[in-house]
């Protein structure tokens, strides 16, 4: 990227792991573990280039992995000419950890411990992290403090450079770019809602208490385990809530997705003359026509009768797997009758 400063160049780890920016967290992960496995320096011993490469795909995972890294850096790319100017105007430059200046007299100074190979000059900078969890000190004139580790803070970068302001109480950041002011988002709250497979297949209502508050959550049918419902600014503060559904083991039916398998219990008479036989669905129940010498463990597919697909058309199927039932304590004469049976039946030995 164009007006870099001499010492602090612009890393750009969307490139390093070779995916676009607006790549979701699944594909950056993807990419992640498909480069560090090829330039793992086990896989690679003594090639020094690999390993330099190993330890940029680790950085760049460390910070597109984290979604509070990733928009603070996205903020960052967005923003870094401008500070690159201010900080040219300021007659800073040089390694950070010299430190560099901004106008108004404002300088920064960066210190750091541990292995100075682990991350570049550009993280610790701008996160302040190191591989022995490094502390990075900031300095605006004569007064001096210290913020562990995590980083200044694109806020902080902004507002010691004249760009932005200092975040206040109510999470604005005041700033002299334009006369605009940003706000920082309160952060987001979890709760969770236990619901049964049935209530998930018509839909339902749950109450969640949240801050001593307790709010109504419209559940629509389809939901499954981990779906996330967001409640905006109803969380904490005024941030966004979000609701975490868990569904409950059902004692028929196992979920596949929009699918459902189940049991199918059959008597021999019914699997070796045929039969129409009844099956219960979360929709109600319908006749199965079961075909002479049906075997156990075999599956029928009933379409249409599985789960609704959540946020889409459509139902899943319902997969109904044949259990042979076989009679007991058979008396004397029924023992006299099967041995009659088996007889007249031509069955070779199926071992």
């Amino acid at each position: 990227m164009a007006g870099t400063s001499p010492g602090l160049a612009y890393k750009d780890y969307y490139a390093v792991l070779g995916v676009a920016r607006t790549a979701s967290p699944a594909e950056i992960k993807k990419a992640y573990r498909k480069l560090a496995r090829q330039h793992h320096p086990d896989a690679k011993p003594g090639d020094k280039a690999s390993e330099r490469r190993f330890k940029e795909v680790n950085e760049a995972n460390e910070v597109l992995g984290d979604p509070d890294k990733r928009r603070q850096y996205d903020e960052l790319g967005a923003n870094w000419e401008q500070i690159s100017r201010a900080q040219a105007a300021g007659g800073g430059g040089g390694s950070p950890f010299g430190g560099f200046g901004g106008p108004g007299n404002v300088r920064y100074e960066f210190h750091t411990t541990g292995d100075p190979g682990e991350f570049s000059d550009f993280f610790r900078v701008f996160f302040g992290q190191d591989a022995e969890g490094g502390t990075v000190h900031a300095a605006t004139g004569p007064a001096r403090g210290t913020r562990p580790t995590g980083g200044l803070g694109f806020e902080d970068i902004l507002a010691g450079m004249g760009l932005g302001g200092q975040p206040s109480a109510s999470g604005h950041v005041g700033g002299t770019t334009g006369g605009t002011s940003r706000r920082v988002p309160p952060p987001a709250h979890e709760a969770h809602a236990d619901i049964s497979l049935a209530e998930a297949y018509h839909g339902t209502k749950r109450l969640v208490e949240v801050d001593g508050k307790r709010l109504e959550v419209t559940i629509p049918r389809g939901a499954d385990s981990d779906t996330r419902i967001r409640l905006s600014g109803r969380g904490p503060g005024g941030g966004d809530l979000f609701v975490v559904v868990r569904l409950l083991p059902d004692a028929r039916f196992t979920r596949r997705g929009a699918d459902l398998e189940r049991e199918l219990p059959l008597t021999l008479e019914e699997a070796l003359l045929g039969a129409e036989v009844r099956v219960e669905t979360l929709k109600g129940s319908v006749l199965l026509k079961i075909p002479a010498g049906t075997q156990p463990g075999r599956t029928f597919r009933l379409t249409g009768q599985g789960m609704p697909r959540f946020n889409a058309n459509g139902f899943g199927d319902l997969y109904a797997k044949v259990r042979l039932i076989l009679p007991t304590d058979l008396s004397a004469d029924a023992k006299a009758s099967a041995r009659t049976f088996f007889e007249l039946v031509d069955q070779p030995t199926p071992r």
